[in-house]
């Protein structure tokens, strides 16, 4: 139940900043022009919200001058100590971004997922509901995650066939596809342009080179068919989707 808004020290709001019922910002937050905050929302000490991105000379996905929306925290979000919510971006409700991780502009996170302490989610992506994130994953630029989607801690994904070399990978930017239930295990990598189907589990490690079929776990470097997903573990018999 919204209550009273609290605002700790050497905190810095900037202009049009909307902030609902119950709301605690900590210490010394950073909260850029426009942004608007829901009821309820924990944001801690020294997160920064709204930020607009930083564009470099040869950054090739970054855009200069674009238009952003403000960025829009919705209600019983919590946001931990030195996290950094860029401009454009929108958390739906419940949303939990720990400790120094990273949300940049244009992406959407969806209700009650978990972004875990220091994990990377790049601009344009989409992310669902009920997904959890861990420890230091790190989700590329153009990539969708679906609803209830699991990244253990240390997973790498990737856009850039051409490893940053030649014109021709400007239009060729993909980032990954993890549909409604996938899971990828802790320090796995997965290449440009990858779907990883329904249910489909890849095993900690392993290297995704070609698509995951649906409720299919692979394993590998480069991955290849394990056995299928038990009928016990699929997304469907867990009580939801």
């Amino acid at each position: 139940m919204s209550g009273t808004t609290r605002i700790g020290d050497g905190v810095t709001l900037g202009r049009g900043v909307v902030i609902g019922a119950g709301v605690t910002i900590g210490h010394g937050a950073v909260i850029h022009d426009d942004t608007v905050i829901g009821d309820d929302v924990r944001i801690h000490d020294h997160a920064v919200i709204g930020k607009l991105p930083m564009k470099a000379k040869r950054s090739a996905t970054t855009s200069d001058g674009v238009f952003l929306h403000p960025t829009f925290i919705e209600k019983g979000c919590t946001i931990g100590t030195g996290a950094i919510i860029y401009r454009g971006a929108r958390l739906q409700p419940d949303v939990l971004v720990a400790d120094l991780a990273t949300v940049r502009e244009r992406v959407r996170v969806g209700t009650g997922t978990i972004v875990g302490r220091g994990a990377a989610i790049e601009n344009d992506c989409e992310v669902g509901a009920r997904c959890k994130l861990e420890t230091n994953s790190y989700i590329c630029a153009y990539s969708v995650l679906e609803d209830d989607v699991f990244v253990a801690p240390c997973v790498v994904t990737t856009n850039d066939n051409y490893l940053a070399r030649s014109s021709a990978r400007f239009s060729r930017f993909k980032g990954v596809t993890v549909q409604q239930g996938g899971r990828i295990g802790a320090g796995a990598t997965i290449l440009p342009g990858r779907v990883i189907h329904r249910d489909g589990v890849v095993a900690a490690g392993s290297v995704v080179t070609k698509d995951v079929p649906e409720r299919t776990i692979v394993a590998g470097n480069p991955a290849r068919k394990l056995r299928d997903v038990p009928e016990d573990q699929w997304l469907e018999n867990q009580g939801h989707g």
